[in-house]
This record gives structure tokens, sequence and C-alpha cells, in this order.
């Protein structure tokens, strides 16, 4: 695990008894890193940035701060807000805030489309102090005049270089307007320039930033697989990868392929659900709880999955279709390897994929062989113990951060 300096604690960040007690209970009882980086300057009052890899902590990076520092709120007129890409993410901060939250008196709504709007009115017109929001669904509710950010004291907004990447910097810079000028802003982002950069210089004032680790450094936690495969065959050689784990997260390029792929599976005796976009909120929910209790230990999703998905305990992700960037790589490999723990992550390459997977690797300062197997080879029941010739790597300068080594996966 990723661990904070032996000699600082949750109290010693200026965290209070009361949630430190709830932190305990929940076997939370030291601060990552980028906690014990942020967690002061955010109870300052400092705007802050961190950059920190997916399953850092970030959540209460910027949650503590946000629930010591909250005061009550009127109906409608929150006085956090929290701005989030995905409605997977959405309830994700919502299911870690709610035992803090409840601790003091005060109250969260999470905020998103493909559910009931009027739910979601009913509780801001009760009052809530924080709302965690995808940002299409609350500005339907400013517009609808159900809710109105003239209170709001902080805000963060989390991962947003996938809110960039999904078009969605316009309607936090529509949000941004209407909270007040003198509020606090906490950023946490796996990038810091760009178009997320420009919205730290328009939004943010002389912020403290803290890096951590970036999401490269998932490559470093995790033990990488290259296997080529036949595509008839692929089905069969995924389904012998998943039995040899306990928790499996699986990527494909398109929605059809997701659904296609989970019934494959399940076919093949894999009891797989699939989650994409075109899915209505209770079927991806239904989708993910039966992945998160076991009952499927196989989740099969699009890349909207890549970045909003918090699910611990996932011993190994399958690239069923290679991603078409290095960015996508790491982030969809980052749903292993979580808070330093290691993690298995597989990539099932087609014979006309090969060039394009090489390539991923070098930008992704990887250089593993890519092996041929069958679905009948013995190997796929322990990849992460199987130890490819160094000598078959497909560069002859070896500049990988971490090439497989003969640590053995940890079994969760």
């Amino acid at each position: 695990m990723l661990e904070a300096p032996s000699d600082t604690t949750f109290l010693d960040l200026g965290i209070n008894e009361d949630l430190v007690a709830i932190l305990e209970k929940d076997g939370i009882t030291a601060p990552f890193p980028i906690q014990a980086k942020a967690i002061p300057d955010g109870m300052a009052g400092f705007d802050v940035t961190g950059r920190a890899q997916t399953g850092s902590g970030k959540t209460l990076a910027f949650g503590l701060p946000m629930i010591e520092r909250m005061k009550k709120a009127e109906p409608k007129q929150p006085r956090g807000l929290i701005l989030v890409p995905t409605r997977e993410l959405a309830n994700q901060v919502t299911e870690v805030l709610n035992p803090l939250v409840k601790a003091r008196g005060i109250f969260t709504v999470a905020v998103y489309g493909g559910v009931s709007m009027q739910r979601q009115i009913d509780k801001l017109r009760r009052g809530v102090e924080i709302v965690i929001a995808t940002p299409g669904r609350l500005i339907d509710l400013i517009d609808r005049r159900e809710i109105f950010l003239d209170d709001i004291e902080m805000v963060t907004i989390d991962e947003a270089d996938q809110m960039a990447d999904m078009g969605f910097l316009p309607q936090v810079r529509r949000i941004m307007r209407e909270v007040p000028e003198d509020h606090q802003t906490m950023l946490f982002s796996a990038t810091l320039d760009g178009q997320v950069g420009t919205l730290i210089r328009k939004y943010m004032k002389d912020p403290v930033e803290h890096e951590v680790e970036t999401d490269q450094a998932t490559v470093g936690t995790s033990d990488h697989r290259f296997l080529q495969v036949h595509y008839m065959d692929k089905v069969k050689v995924a389904a012998a990868i998943a039995n040899s784990g306990e928790r499996t997260l699986m990527f494909t390029r398109t929605k059809h392929g997701c659904d296609r792929a989970a019934r494959d599976l399940r076919e093949e005796g894999v009891e797989a659900r699939a989650i994409h976009g075109d899915l209505h909120q209770s079927k991806r929910q239904k989708a993910l709880d039966a992945f998160a209790d076991g009952s499927a230990p196989v989740l099969v999703a699009t890349n909207v999955a890549a970045r909003g998905l918090h699910i611990d305990n996932v011993d190994t992700v399958i690239h069923f279709d290679p991603p078409d960037d290095p960015k996508t790589y790491l982030h969809r490999s980052g749903r292993t390897a979580r808070a330093g723990e290691s993690g298995l992550v597989v990539t099932l390459v087609e014979w006309d994929q090969l060039n394009e997977v090489l390539r991923i690797q070098k930008q992704a300062d990887l250089n593993e062989p890519v092996v041929k197997m069958f679905s009948n080879d013995a190997r796929l029941h322990d990849l992460a113990n199987f130890i490819p010739d160094p000598a078959d790597a497909p560069f002859k300068t070896v500049t990988s951060r971490r090439l497989s080594g003969g640590r053995r996966r940890r079994r969760l």
C-alpha cells in the first residue's frame, strides 16, 4: 500500500477525532501521500491542484477538508460542489463521503442524468450541503432554478483531464460563472497542462500544487502480458484468464462489442456483466453491484469506465480490444494495481493489431514480448508467474520502468 510518512496521522492533518474514528472503522488508519500533502492546504482555505494516479485516495484528499469546513445550507443553496465526469464516479464519491457527512449532520446529493430528476430536486428543496454532480444535469437544474450556486464556498473538480477528454469544459466554465468569486477551488487530474491548465489559470488563485504519482506509475506496479491470439479463439482465452483470477475488468472498443463479449463469456461459463453508455442507469448499477459483490466476477466495459470507476480488489485487467493510444492503455490499466497494490494487465493482440500494439508499448515505456497463446495453454492459468523470455522483447534498448520480474502477484 502507498503510505504517508510513518509519523503522520489524520489528526496531525487537522481532521477531528469524530471523522478519524469513522475512517478507522473502515480500516483507514493513515493518510496516503496525496492526502497528507493536500489536506492541510485544503483545511487552510488555499486553492489546491493535485496530480496523482487513480486509486491514490483523492476523494478523501478533497472530501475531508470540505466536510470539516462545511456550514449548514439553505434549501436549493448548497455550500459545497464536487464536479465529476461520470455518474459512476458521482455515486462512488457519494458513497465514500456519506459516512463522514452523517457524523456531522449534513447532507449530500448525487446529481447526474439517466435517472429521475425529481428525486434530486426533492433533496435539493429539503436542503443539502454538498452536491456531487456531472455538469450536464447540474446545468439542467440551474436552468430550472432548482439549485442556486450563490452560497458555494468550496468547489472540487475531480478527474479534470477526463472532463476535457469528454468535452465537458464548456459546461464546467458555465457552472463556474455561477459560483461566487471568493470561493475555494480544489482540482485533481492526471495531467495539469493543456485545457486543464487553462482551467487552472482562469478559475484558481495562486494554487498550491501537489504531485505524488501520475498514471504512468501504474506501469510500474502491474505485471503486463501481451498475448497474440486468433480471433476465433479470443473469447476462450479471455475466459481462461478470468477463471484464474477473482475479479476481472475487461475493456472493449465499442458498445456492441461490449455486449457481445459479455454474452460470449457467459456462454463459456464465465458470469460476466456489461457496462456502457447506452445502458439505463439501473442496469449499469446492477452490473456494478454484481461485480462489486462477486456474483459476477467479470465486468466488460467500454472506455466510459476507464476513469470513472473506483472498484477495490480488481486483480486483472484485460484489454480485449487493444486501446487506440498509450493514454487509454494507462487509464484502463489503472483499474488494477490501485493504491500501490500489484495487479495483472493482459492485452489480447490479433494478428493485424501487432504493429499498433508495439507502438503503444513503446510510447507507454514498456518492452514486453508478445507471446502466441491458444486457449488450451496451461500458462493462461497463472500469467503473473509466467515470465516471458526477455530475449523476445520487441525493442533492443530496454527503457521500461519495470519489466516483468519474478515478483508473485498478490492474491486479493
